[in-house]
């Protein structure tokens, strides 16, 4: 690599970049959790549903042997 080059990324380094919007603030956790705890009462609801128990009851049993 010549001299060029070498100064060139040092510049890049250490010219300050503009803040963006990296991190999620508190109201945007809050929404993201409420999302999350639907998405998952959503999942609880359809995997005890009878055809859903039903289903798993058969692999397991058929995965057994029994």
């Amino acid at each position: 690599m010549g001299p060029r080059l070498i100064r060139r990324i040092r510049t890049a380094a250490r010219r300050p970049r503009p803040l963006g919007e990296e991190g999620m603030t508190t109201a945007e956790y809050a929404v993201g959790t409420v999302a999350a705890v639907a998405f998952a009462a959503l999942l609880l609801a359809v995997v005890r549903s009878a055809p859903v128990k039903s289903a798993l009851t058969q692999i397991v049993v058929s995965a057994l042997g029994a």
